[in-house]
């Protein structure tokens, strides 16, 4: 039992001591933030014309959060909100969003859930007049000609939640980016089949779980970072050994809003830059006094 705490604790460390040395040559022209809502996703792309997407708003106790750092970056009005799946800790926290925020249209899966939070989302929607759009696989979403939004999987009869994540490749110059949701191993497969998924960056598909994030898929990802959204006091074990060990295995530096905080990635679409909030030792520190 002792040593199974060592490790807990040792881990962030372990993980994300190592800097990405990979800096841009001039001023970045997109930015994109993981913001550390604990257990689950919230993810804020500034494209390079100033348009604003937001994908995912975490849980419902993180939606003050997100809205606050929405605000903190200056920015009034969503143009664009994406949300991947209807589980609790991708929308929880949209509903806080859409009292606050502007947002000016919506993507969904079209994945219905019976959930109160759920009911309580689309009513907001229909109640603020937004415009909500299905995600279609292989149609593109169109927010900024500077960048390209591709959709790799969607909705399908039958499938579930997770299954129906929205992927998205997001893709800036020559910089491409992954961002996996909440998809398993069997949509890995299919995507895989179906495109060329090399990509320079992976938002680690369902938190680093264990049913995700397969070797092969890694290896054709070949991803030079990698982002794991989890809060460390979570009850699933996420991110699983497994995961961490295929993605050392394609020698991707990885960085988790665990260990850092918000983490900001800026790219002129040539390079990157990577920028977390805070290192782990100091963000250890902070919440064991506090």
């Amino acid at each position: 039992m002792k040593r199974q705490l060592w490790i807990i604790i040792l881990l962030p460390f372990i993980l994300f001591a190592d800097p990405v040395s990979i800096y841009a040559s001039q001023a970045p022209g997109m930015r994109v933030h993981f913001i550390d809502v604990g257990q689950g996703d919230s993810i804020l792309i500034e494209t390079p014309l100033d348009r604003t997407i937001l994908i995912d708003g975490g849980p419902p106790e993180a939606g003050e959060k997100v809205v606050d750092y929405i605000k903190k970056q200056k920015i009034n009005q969503i143009d664009v909100l994406i949300s991947t799946h209807p589980d609790i800790d991708h929308i929880g926290g949209l509903l806080k969003v859409l009292d606050s925020v502007e947002v000016e249209e919506a993507y969904d899966t079209g994945k219905l859930h019976p959930t109160k939070t759920f009911a309580n989302y689309i009513n907001k929607l229909r109640d603020l007049e937004i415009p909500v759009h299905l995600a279609e696989k292989d149609v593109p979403i169109e927010v900024d000609p500077m960048i390209q939004i591709d959709v790799w999987n969607s909705y399908h009869r039958f499938s579930t939640n997770n299954e129906s994540s929205i992927v998205l490749k997001l893709t800036y110059g020559d910089i491409d980016m992954l961002l996996m949701s909440d998809v398993g191993k069997s949509q890995e497969k299919q995507i895989m089949k179906n495109y060329d998924i090399q990509a320079e960056v992976i938002k680690v598909g369902h938190h680093g779980s264990k049913t995700s994030s397969s070797l092969k898929f890694l290896q054709e990802v070949s991803p030079k970072i990698s982002i794991l959204t989890y809060s460390k006091e979570n009850r699933y074990g996420h991110p699983v050994n497994r995961v961490i060990e295929n993605l050392y295995a394609v020698k991707s530096s990885i960085y988790s809003t665990a260990a850092l905080g918000n983490i900001v990635l800026e790219t002129d679409g040539k390079s990157l830059v990577i920028t977390p909030e805070e290192n782990p030792i100091q963000k250890f520190i902070r919440e064991s006094v506090g």
